[in-house]
């Protein structure tokens, strides 16, 4: 079991059915990278990239990825940033800070959708119009 301390980048469609020790898979076209755990416990990570999870940054040279990576379903619980090809490692998280963290991803996962939904129906939220057909439709469906 080796603790990573950096992690250089690999560029793929498709990510490997197997994942090497310090390397970070990114796939553009699929949006999403993956690694091994940084902690060495062999554990696969994937982070995709979308507005409420992960975010890439390339420089040209090296990766990073924002926000912070909390393995909290893995037994080894490790906690860590990629910040230029760099791990950088987080202290441990209680139990409590967990449920928060997780609390404030599902909340700002629930404002994304609503704001995505107003974006591409408005007629749903306009007090003054009767919703289109298709609006009552969807309405209907999420109830």
């Amino acid at each position: 079991m080796t603790r990573q301390e950096t992690l250089r980048h690999e560029f793929v469609e498709h990510i490997p059915e197997e994942l090497e020790e310090g390397v970070l898979y990114v796939s553009i076209t699929y949006a999403t990278a993956a690694h091994k755990c940084a902690c060495g416990c062999g554990r696969e990570v994937i982070t995709p990239f979308t507005p409420t999870d992960w975010k890439m940054t390339f420089d040209g040279e090296t990766m990073s990825l924002a926000p912070s990576i909390g393995n909290w379903n893995f037994e080894c619980q490790s906690h860590y940033w990629i910040r230029r090809g760099r791990v950088r490692w987080a202290p441990r998280w209680s139990r409590e800070e967990i449920d928060r963290g997780r609390a404030r991803d599902k909340a700002r996962k629930r404002y994304r959708e609503h704001d995505a939904d107003e974006r591409l129906m408005p007629d749903m939220i306009a007090p003054s119009r009767k919703p289109s057909l298709l609006a009552r439709l969807v309405a209907k469906l999420r109830r």
